[in-house]
């Protein structure tokens, strides 16, 4: 399946700074608020489902014997075409 990238920005901050901008999609998340994301000219507005999946994930990138680089992501995923159907039901 295709994937067309909607929004992407990287760049250097604090340790606070990366806090307080979790913090504002935390607090949008609990609040079942629509986030919006802007940098630039570029921006997209999010709807998350009551449910979505979550995944953590850290991974090393370098060779095995020395330092590399190290990388944590936070990852929200939902069908955009999928409603707030709830359990599935067989009948």
């Amino acid at each position: 399946m295709p994937e067309t990238v909607l929004f992407e920005t990287e760049q250097t901050q604090s340790r606070g700074e990366i806090a307080d901008a979790l913090r504002r999609v935390a607090d949008k998340l609990e609040a079942g608020e629509s986030i919006t994301f802007s940098a630039g000219d570029q921006s997209v507005t999010l709807d998350p489902p009551a449910r979505p999946t979550f995944e953590i994930k850290v991974e090393r990138e370098g060779p095995t014997d020395a330092p590399g680089e190290l990388e944590l992501e936070f990852e929200l995923e939902w069908d955009e075409n999928a409603g707030e159907g709830g359990d599935l039901s067989i009948e």
